[in-house]
């Protein structure tokens, strides 16, 4: 097992087992928890791990670093130390544009990520992931993406966590094409103004707070919640149920959703169901849904809301907004969508 200088607990009690300064009692003889500490790096946490069912405590400060955690940490836990998520950011500034620092290309989407995961079993609590790269301050770089996170890992969980960008904050993906790797996301903040969250997953949004960002342009809209990009064998995508939309920017400034159709993956077919959730201000109430590009109209989409409410729901156009029945509302829900896998809330 290798060891840090930040490790203040690990395993205790099992034969041959490592036991690490600092051991604190009040852990379980099982339990297996590395500390990190300002002046320490989390990436680094994440690579001693060597098995799973691990925790990592990321203790008040600011980390900016990338973090990238592999395939086959599985079972991990990232949490906050304490109980406010704004005490522990983890921060980068990559954007797609952004040029990388051996000369091999640009970073590209996915790559531009602050905070990377495939693992399975990933559960993240209380703190903050953030990309704070700004267009204004780069206006050499055309690739203006800058991701916050993107998960791709099955029954990855994230609660009370803040995901903070711009463009694409969010990446909710996929490990394959063919995969309908599942997510969930409980109490979250997630802010940003285009397409801020998007990708292909199976990802349900349970009272999380979607906050849009004021944009200097002159152009409406100035951007949008969603864009997802379901696979079409897939039954179910993005899931947003009593959640809230409010906005920084003018009123009907933002659209709830686009479709996104990869060039790799023409055949996909967005799937998003905003159900119970309050629409404020800044939502455009009479044409809440636009397109991303005209070969594939989001009225082709599987758009849908269910009792939605607030001036952003108002439903003046009833074919601007389809809605589910009552009998299709029961079958859009966290259980459904999550199926065999029941996350802690």
């Amino acid at each position: 097992m290798r060891r840090r200088a930040f490790l203040t607990a690990a395993v205790a009690g099992t034969a041959g087992a490592l036991t690490a300064f600092g051991t604190a009692p009040a852990f379980a003889h099982d339990r297996r928890v590395l500390h990190v500490r300002p002046g320490d790096s989390v990436q680094a946490a994440v690579d001693a791990v060597d098995g799973p069912g691990w925790t990592i405590v990321v203790h008040p400060g600011t980390y900016r670093e990338v973090v990238n955690i592999p395939v086959g940490t599985v079972d991990l836990t990232l949490r906050g130390a304490t109980r406010d998520p704004r005490d522990a950011v983890i921060v980068y500034d990559h954007a797609n544009g952004t040029q990388k620092p051996d000369g091999s290309g640009t970073y590209g989407t996915a790559g531009s990520a602050t905070f990377t995961s495939a693992a399975p079993g990933l559960t993240v609590h209380g703190l903050t992931i953030a990309n704070d790269w700004l267009r204004a301050d780069h206006p050499e770089i055309t690739g203006t993406q800058a991701v916050a996170a993107y998960i791709t890992g099955d029954r990855s969980s994230f609660s009370r966590v803040r995901l903070l960008a711009h463009q694409d904050t969010l990446f909710a993906d996929t490990t394959a094409l063919t995969a309908f790797d599942r997510q969930y996301y409980r109490d979250c903040y997630i802010e940003g103004n285009v397409d801020f969250v998007f990708g292909r997953a199976t990802a349900v949004f349970e009272r999380c707070h979607f906050h849009t960002l004021d944009r200097d342009v002159t152009f409406k809209p100035e951007g949008m919640v969603f864009a997802p990009a379901t696979a079409r064998a897939n039954p179910y995508g993005f899931l947003a149920v009593r959640s809230r939309v409010t906005s920084g920017a003018e009123d009907a400034a933002y659209k709830i959703a686009r479709p996104w159709v990869p060039s790799y993956e023409t055949t996909a077919w967005p799937s998003l169901v905003v159900r119970e959730t309050e629409l404020g201000p800044g939502i455009d109430a009479v044409a809440p849904y636009t397109n991303m590009r005209e070969a594939y109209p989001w009225q082709s989409m599987r758009f849908r809301e269910y009792r939605n409410t607030g001036p952003g729901a108002l439903i003046s156009v009833p074919e601007n907004r389809p809605q589910l029945t009552d009998a299709e509302a029961e079958v859009h829900t966290r259980e459904t969508y999550l199926g065999d896998w029941s996350p802690c809330a």
